[in-house]
């Protein structure tokens, strides 16, 4: 896992063929704005992110992101510890992002 600024986040996404958004906060968080082609799996359930996290290609790049950085830091290593060894952490989260929001 790499925890990485808004800048570094946002570069090496835009650079990334093999790049992959996800949002793990909540279904509410989610439709209250997210960043355009992220992939919602929330957190908070914990047996279904485990769910879907097994079921993420190991061989792509996952940028992980929620409100202020703790959460997606935490899907970070549950991410890793099911073989996804590329996944980086928004420091900051989606409170913090300059970017395109989708509402």
């Amino acid at each position: 896992m790499a925890d990485l600024t808004q800048e570094e986040w946002a570069e090496q996404l835009k650079n990334d063929d093999n790049g992959v958004i996800i949002d793990v906060r909540t279904d509410a968080e989610f439709e209250e704005g997210h960043i355009p082609d992220a992939k919602q799996i929330d957190i908070y359930n914990g047996a279904e992110f485990l769910k879907q996290a097994k079921e993420l290609d190991p061989e792509k790049n996952y940028y992980v992101y929620c409100r202020s950085g703790g959460r997606s830091a935490q899907a970070c290593m549950l991410l890793n510890s099911v073989g996804v060894t590329n996944a980086y952490n928004l420091k900051g989260g989606i409170t913090e992002w300059e970017g395109e929001i989708v509402e």
